[in-house]
């Protein structure tokens, strides 16, 4: 049987429960054991996050209460109770300087309270229990939620030209090729942190020129610097993240950003 064949085969008769913060508040220990003692789940996948950036640098114990305790009630539940963590994480654990792409083994130095918060998130999955995936991604869009595809979308068809930046560096991801590869890694036991991020790497100015284009608007995109843009959190220059474990473990399923974008585009054109 091929790799994607034994997925769709256990996904079957596999039952997805969705909770919002309001029944499962990950930041609330007492509240993560009585949910997930009732449902022994196979797996829980956790998205929970305070991913406001800016926000976060005022709101600091709210982020480290979401994005860190949050992370460590799990992994404590997912230890007693014995199931499969995965846990969603952010390029922002890195410090963004330099020009080379950061691997997993990579020694973190976060510059932000959300990645600080992150950070100590991770640490705390792997103290506290065994049966982990960490995943580390960045820049990454999809129909659902706010992200940086959808901003420029709305903007371009209401304005005639955009600023933006040209000197920070990242990969852009495509929300359902991480969703793949959570549903492909999670049927393993290849427990650890990984990378998966969109192959190839951009500006979010080429980015944006990229997004009018595959979505055929009529606005022109201009070049800025990050200095003429004023921010509580400082943004990492070069975030670039190398999926080098999933390439020596179950395969790196990432497509070119390009590709998954304009693939993207093609998708939901009619529903952005």
């Amino acid at each position: 049987m091929s790799a994607l064949g034994a997925v769709e085969k256990f996904y079957e008769d596999v039952e997805i429960l969705e909770y919002s913060s309001s029944k499962l508040d990950v930041s609330n220990k007492e509240n993560v054991f009585e949910v997930l003692r009732a449902k022994k789940p196979y797996a829980v996948l956790n998205c929970a996050a305070k991913t406001n950036v800016d926000g976060c640098e005022t709101k600091k114990e709210a982020a480290f209460k979401v994005n860190a305790l949050g992370p460590r009630n799990l992994a404590l539940a997912a230890d007693e109770i014995g199931f499969k963590l995965i846990h969603i994480s952010t390029d922002y654990v890195f410090d963004g300087s330099g020009k080379e792409r950061k691997i997993e083994s990579d020694k973190t130095n976060p510059k932000t309270v959300y990645g600080k918060s992150k950070a100590l998130g991770e640490e705390y999955v792997r103290n506290f229990c065994k049966r982990y995936f960490i995943l580390r991604t960045s820049w990454l869009y999809g129909e659902f939620g706010n992200n940086f595809v959808k901003t420029i979308v709305k903007a371009a068809r209401n304005n005639e030209s955009l600023n933006v930046v040209d000197d920070q560096i990242g990969s852009p991801t495509n929300a359902e090729d991480l969703s793949f590869l959570i549903s492909k890694i999670l049927i393993t036991d290849e427990y650890g942190t990984y990378h998966c991020s969109g192959n190839g790497e951009c500006s979010w100015f080429e980015f944006a020129v990229e997004i009018v284009k595959n979505f055929n608007i009529n606005c022109k995109i201009k070049r800025c610097s990050t200095q003429e843009f004023k921010r509580a959190a400082p943004r990492p220059k070069y975030s670039v993240l190398e999926n080098f474990m999933l390439k020596i473990t179950i395969g790196d399923c990432f497509r070119d950003w390009k590709r998954a974008l304009a693939d993207f585009a093609k998708n939901t054109k009619n529903l952005l």
